[in-house]
């Protein structure tokens, strides 16, 4: 039986406390083993690759929408919080329109080797830190063939509420881990076979067109920061340099749509 709660400090809702604050939480939520997953679509999508729920809050109209999955959870001893629209936003912060929230055990990454076996083409994100951006590559990598996605460490969390919802819950898809120490770790890579290239603007890298023509086997990109691109030391360790060819008297798109962009010209075909 659902939970009716009427007092916002309600001990039982700390994971859902404070959900705007993306500083605390991006500490709290590693530490504390757990994310939260938004939105009837993303929840149903963290329960279908056997993620595991911690506590589920929802609005009370969405008990009747996600009846099967409270019965579900309930069924398993998770608890399922409900209460007004003016209780819920004194828990979070904000007003949750997208109806239903679920506090989820994080899972554990999975090692470095274990995410490449198979794959022949690998997105690198290496620094991006905002979670808007983090989501969209995933989504696009899950979208135009991308095997795997590896994160350096001072990338945003992929886990992280809002890169989980930009995604649209493709993160829960497509196998991926933190890369690291980082740029050693491209020497791990060029170890599984892996041609290492970087989306940059350098005076010797090749059109994406051209790589597209003639790809290696197996192949890892590299996305940059959105302000500064990829790191020197990065650049000084790739097999090669591309790029996009751009008119119109721009020289790069946002990294977000330039993954998407090499993702779907370097797919296997």
């Amino acid at each position: 039986m659902p939970i009716l709660i009427t007092d916002p400090a309600d001990e039982r809702l700390r994971d859902f406390v404070g959900l705007t604050d993306v500083k605390l939480r991006r500490v709290l939520e590693p530490a504390g083993g757990l994310y939260l997953a938004e939105s009837e679509k993303v929840i149903r999508r963290a329960l279908a690759v056997g993620h595991r729920p911690r506590a589920l809050l929802m609005a009370e109209r969405w008990l009747t929408d996600l009846a099967d999955v409270v019965a579900d959870v309930e069924a398993e001893g998770v608890p399922v919080y409900t209460g007004s629209a003016e209780v819920i936003e004194g828990i979070t912060g904000y007003h949750l329109h997208r109806g239903a929230l679920a506090s989820m055990h994080r899972p554990s990454l999975p090692p470095l080797e274990d995410v490449l076996a198979g794959a022949r083409r690998v997105l690198v994100i290496e620094d991006v830190v905002d979670h808007t951006n983090v989501g969209a590559i995933f989504r696009s990598a899950a979208a135009l063939g991308t095997d795997a996605v590896l994160v350096t460490p001072r990338c945003a969390d992929p886990l992280y509420r809002r890169a989980i919802r930009v995604s649209m819950g493709t993160v829960f898809q497509v196998p991926w881990t933190r890369i690291e120490p980082w740029p050693a770790g491209l020497d791990d890579l060029r170890a599984a076979g892996f041609t290492v290239a970087a989306l940059a603007l350098t005076d010797d890298a090749v059109g994406l067109d051209e790589l597209a023509s003639d790809p290696p086997e197996r192949l890892a990109l590299i996305l940059g920061t959105e302000g500064d691109g990829l790191a020197r030391r990065t650049l000084g360790r790739v097999d090669l340099t591309v790029t996009i060819p751009m008119s119109g008297g721009v020289d790069s798109l946002n990294v977000a749509a330039a993954g998407a962009v090499a993702a779907w010209e370097l797919r296997v075909r």
